[in-house]
């Protein structure tokens, strides 16, 4: 009975990570009962019957004219704190702080009304579009506007692959984020990133708050869209591979996009028209101008890909580095690009361009929605799959 021995068990990649990221991890089933409770106390709301439309619209209005409200505050708020010339700062913000508070209250005042009015939107347009059993989208479409975790991208040096995705808290500090990075770099001899998100597909869905009105619907419907997947087998295979994780993410980003832009169409055309003319202006700067964002990062991760692959990881770290700088001169700020912010943003390749590189997963999946007649045939194709070679066996 002596004679005994014992072997440590290896650790899979979030096993590891995790001995770093514990204390600032994001607690999910708290958040998703506190949501729970606060989407049940909205249920006697039912503002889409007992609001006109025409009064629905006015409050949704006033909400994003509010938030954007607050968005300058906050702002102009930072730039005080920000000015070194100003000796005491807490007394020149004192106004702007009080009127941050006011515009805070308003805004959670106005927001389950506003959530209810936007889920019956969204959830109209999905049933115009015959993603629904009877009048009702399964899963329901249900938010909830709160602050979003960070998450905590870990891939491999060697190559560009998403090893792990931990949800942190909202308020991690700058100098805690580099920490962590640091810690888990140092000590696993990987690349590491901490990004901000803007939706999670829990139920309810949770979308930070915002003064952009197409993006917010365009949220909704997107993580409405992962929760519609997890009923199917390409959502419950959704960490199975980098390429099936590329593929719901790009699902639901082109599925987010396009009910975005029929909601607004449909009940907030002004939106539309501002919008039309934003594109118009920012053609004709981009036209006058050589950089383009996307295309520069396309060649970014070609190029970091391709340097990996003959195994200079040193110089494909490097390079990374100088085109952070190079898009920091073209009016870019981003923190830090290394493998993990690849491995990240790589995987949302609803366009031709950007950070997916050569990758032919993106362009499979919008292979595939160009050649379906509706967008319900192409994500009730998409949703059946669980694997990358049934994608490329219909796009053949």
């Amino acid at each position: 009975m002596f004679l005994v021995s014992s072997v440590s068990v290896p650790l899979d990649s979030n096993a590891r990570v995790r001995f770093f990221t514990r204390p600032y991890e994001f607690n999910y089933f708290t958040w998703t009962i506190n949501a729970f409770i606060a989407k049940i106390s909205e249920t006697g709301l039912d503002a889409a019957n007992h609001i006109p439309e025409s009064i629905q619209l006015k409050v949704v209005t006033s909400y994003f004219d509010l938030s954007s409200e607050l968005d300058s505050i906050e702002f102009d708020i930072q730039l005080i704190y920000a000015d070194p010339s100003i000796t005491d700062p807490d007394t020149i913000a004192a106004d702007k702080i009080k009127k941050r508070g006011e515009l805070q209250t308003m805004l959670d005042q106005m927001s389950p009304v506003v959530e209810k009015i936007l889920e019956n939107q969204v959830k109209t347009v999905l049933a115009e579009e015959g993603l629904d059993l009877g009048g009702q989208t399964i899963p329901p479409v249900l938010y909830h506007t709160t602050p979003l975790p960070k998450a905590l991208i870990v891939s491999p040096r060697e190559i560009i692959r998403q090893d792990a995705n931990i949800s942190l808290l909202a308020d991690m500090s700058l100098e805690q984020i580099t920490k962590l990075e640091n810690d888990v770099e140092s000590n696993l001899n990987v690349s590491a990133l901490v990004v901000d998100i803007g939706g999670v597909g829990m139920y309810p869905s949770m979308v930070m708050r915002s003064s952009n009105l197409p993006w917010v619907i365009q949220t909704i419907a997107h993580e409405w869209t992962h929760n519609y997947l997890s009923l199917h087998p390409l959502g419950l295979n959704y960490e199975t591979s980098n390429a099936l994780r590329t593929m719901n993410e790009t699902t639901a980003a082109i599925v987010g996009e396009e009910i975005s832009k029929k909601v607004i169409a449909r009940y907030y055309p002004k939106y539309s028209a501002v919008h039309q003319k934003v594109l118009a202006k920012t053609s004709s700067v981009q036209s006058e101008e050589t950089f383009d964002f996307n295309a520069e990062m396309h060649i970014t991760r070609v190029t970091a890909d391709n340097l990996l692959k003959l195994g200079k990881v040193h110089e494909a770290e490097t390079y990374m580095e100088s085109r952070r700088l190079f898009f920091l001169q073209n009016g870019y700020l981003i923190r830090k690009i290394n493998q993990a912010y690849f491995a990240f943003y790589g995987a949302y390749a609803d366009s031709p361009q950007g950070a997916a590189g050569a990758d032919p997963v993106g362009p499979a999946v919008r292979s595939l929605r160009a050649n379906s007649s509706t967008l319900k045939d192409f994500l009730r194709q998409i949703a059946w799959m669980s694997s990358f070679d049934q994608l490329v066996s219909r796009t053949r």
